[in-house]
């Protein structure tokens, strides 16, 4: 099963919504290039809202549904502190700031250098609902002449 990410409106937050696309077989790139940050398809969606997806000379029919329980993506930032402090053994703490959506502050004292990192997360989307793909692709050109005919 592969599983990929897009990017989807969400006005009732601040937090931008992406969706979870999840369709049978495997994708895969010619040659040794990688997949990420590649163009893979095309996705629409038609009058009634049911996604469709156009990739090569494949398409691929799927629907939307919502997720069991809502992923959140983090992004890991790091901001080293003066080698002087002193360890502290005080608790993780957990703290909202209003310029940034929700960022969750963490300590963590590195023992190779005596000094602290401050650790912090930033949510950087919510992913609540995904696409299914349950159908094998099916080929938008049936005949493909082949060279010399």
């Amino acid at each position: 099963m592969v599983q990929l990410v897009v990017k989807a409106a969400s006005p009732e937050s601040g937090i931008p919504e992406w969706m979870l696309i999840e369709m049978q077989g495997q994708l895969e790139c010619s040659g040794n290039e990688q997949l990420a940050g590649n163009f893979i398809g095309d996705l629409h969606f038609n009058k009634k809202g049911l996604p469709i997806m156009i990739i090569g000379h494949h398409i691929l029919y799927g629907k939307v549904s919502s997720l069991d329980k809502p992923y959140i993506v983090l992004i890991k930032n790091t901001k080293p502190t003066p080698k002087d402090t002193e360890h502290d053994n005080s608790p993780v703490s957990m703290e909202t700031d209003q310029d940034e959506d929700v960022v969750t502050k963490a300590t963590v004292a590195q023992e190779e250098e005596g000094g602290k990192t401050d650790v912090h997360y930033k949510v950087s989307a919510a992913i609540k609902r995904k696409i299914v793909f349950r159908t094998r692709p099916k080929p938008i050109i049936t005949y493909v002449p082949k060279k010399g005919h």
